[in-house]
């Protein structure tokens, strides 16, 4: 079965920046497809990413409450057949969606190819190279069913209007708009948090500073931030995830970590700056659609391990704040280099 499929069911259950790399592919299959039906099955949190996408719609899983465990599973599976899917494309592939390949067998089931082996030759040292992107990679599941995806001309959707309740959080007025999201799930990934409060206070002079974040610690760190300059707002534990997107819609430029905000802000066309830790784009997990240059790598004469690992979860113990090497003159050039005069 290949272009007579109707209805594909696309799997990608987490993590909120993975997920959010589905969106620009998916965006790229509806425009060269329309006549083809999606469904992706995912966290029913993520529901706000496709928004913008009329063919696409969500089916939540719930893998911690009634799709738990095999049998979960089989529920889940059963559920999902009542949908009359045509073929299933695991973007995923990890032990919860090879039980559920189980489930659909004789049915169509394409998976996505990690390139385990060569990531592995990336972090050990054995090559040192571009290796192909996330979002081919998901690019390439499509094709494998006979559905070929061009994603080098993307069309992005327009920044959403703000509601005046937003208007009045964000104080947004003619002057420019960066978004900072200063946060990742591994300390080893984040800039450290001294050296980019330098940027702020530079930045903060000629532009709005919207901060990004979520957790308790986070937001009480980010308030700190917000007391402590003039222009800059925390929206931290303020809004929800659909008023989240509607934010960095409209932002000038998006300033994050190797993490989740910078796809959010890349999926809906926003320019993003990225900092690097212990990760490197070769990895093949950059923003989507963002010149190299946008992404500022920690200096590999001083830590010629980099990368450590794919996910930021192991390094050396004196790589923790290897981005440290990346001065805040740097990253503030580079965003004012973005925002037209």
């Amino acid at each position: 079965m290949s272009k007579q499929s109707k209805h594909l069911l696309v799997i990608r259950l987490s993590a909120m920046g993975d997920v959010a790399m589905v969106v620009p592919v998916l965006r790229a299959f509806a425009q060269q497809y329309p006549h083809v039906k999606i469904t992706v099955l995912t966290r029913a949190f993520f529901k706000p990413f496709f928004r913008d996408l009329p063919q696409v719609s969500v089916f939540p899983a719930e893998v911690r409450g009634k799709h738990k465990g095999i049998f979960g599973l089989f529920k889940l599976s059963k559920e999902l057949k009542n949908l009359e899917i045509d073929a299933v494309l695991d973007l995923h592939n990890v032990l919860r969606t090879n039980m559920l390949k189980y489930f659909f067998f004789g049915k169509p089931f394409l998976q996505i190819d990690k390139g385990r082996r060569e990531k592995k030759a990336l972090v050990s040292g054995e090559i040192f190279q571009q290796l192909k992107t996330t979002h081919q990679r998901y690019a390439d599941v499509f094709d494998n069913l006979g559905f070929k995806i061009d994603v080098s001309k993307p069309v992005f959707p327009k920044p959403r209007p703000l509601n005046n309740t937003l208007l009045g959080i964000i104080k947004k007025d003619a002057q420019k708009c960066i978004g900072i999201a200063p946060f990742a799930a591994h300390e080893s990934k984040m800039y450290p948090l001294d050296l980019m409060e330098q940027v702020i206070k530079t930045l903060s002079k000629t532009y709005r500073i919207i901060l990004f974040g979520g957790g308790k610690r986070e937001t009480h760190l980010l308030n700190g931030i917000e007391d402590t300059f003039e222009n800059v707002v925390n929206l931290a534990g303020k809004l929800s995830l659909d008023e989240e997107l509607d934010v960095i819609s409209n932002l000038d430029v998006m300033l994050a970590m190797d993490s989740g905000n910078a796809h959010l802000a890349a999926m809906l066309g926003v320019k993003v700056v990225t900092i690097w830790g212990v990760t490197h784009p070769f990895a093949g997990f950059a923003p989507f659609n963002q010149p190299f240059d946008y992404a500022l790598l920690s200096d590999r004469s001083k830590f010629p391990k980099i990368p450590t690992s794919i996910y930021g979860n192991k390094y050396p113990e004196n790589y923790k704040q290897a981005s440290g090497s990346i001065s805040p003159e740097t990253v503030i050039e580079k965003i004012k280099s973005l925002i037209p005069a």
